[in-house]
């Protein structure tokens, strides 16, 4: 059994290589004919006058570049899809912080006097206390928000 399964292996291991090395001859051969006629066109092109190889390698250059321009616009429409889905990502992102900065207008008058007083609290303890703050839960928004300004 054990030599069995070794051999049904070793024949589906050279089926495979036999596969490759087919698959690996038909490539060279279309290599090997399309490398006949680049050398037959080239062939050609010298018998040819001047002028005639300058107007075939302008149009070789046209067709390159034309091809390029058209990479180049693929990539660039892509890009501006980009932008637009990242525009509107803004878009919602500062809808949100607009919501957020009204939502935080709208404090009591008690509620910023008392938040002024720790200001002033936190700027004299900022000399003691290194890194260390005191707040109250209900004001962290507001705190964040002073911090980004």
């Amino acid at each position: 059994p054990v030599l069995r399964l070794l051999e049904a292996q070793l024949q589906d291991q050279r089926r495979e290589h036999e596969e490759e090395m087919e698959a690996l001859r038909n490539q060279l051969d279309l290599m090997q004919e399309d490398l006949e006629n680049q050398q037959q066109a080239f062939l050609q092109t010298l018998q040819l006058s001047p002028e005639v190889q300058v107007e075939l390698g302008l149009q070789q250059e046209i067709t390159r570049l034309t091809n390029e321009n058209l990479d180049l616009k693929e990539l660039l429409e892509k890009l501006e899809k980009n932008e637009k889905k990242l525009k509107k990502q803004l878009k919602i992102y500062m809808k949100k912080v607009q919501d957020f900065e009204a939502s935080q207008t709208v404090v009591p008058v008690e509620r910023r006097q008392h938040e002024q007083n720790m200001q002033v609290a936190v700027q004299r303890k900022e000399k003691d206390f290194q890194g260390m703050l005191e707040y109250y839960k209900e004001d962290e928004p507001l705190l964040i928000r002073n911090l980004i300004t």
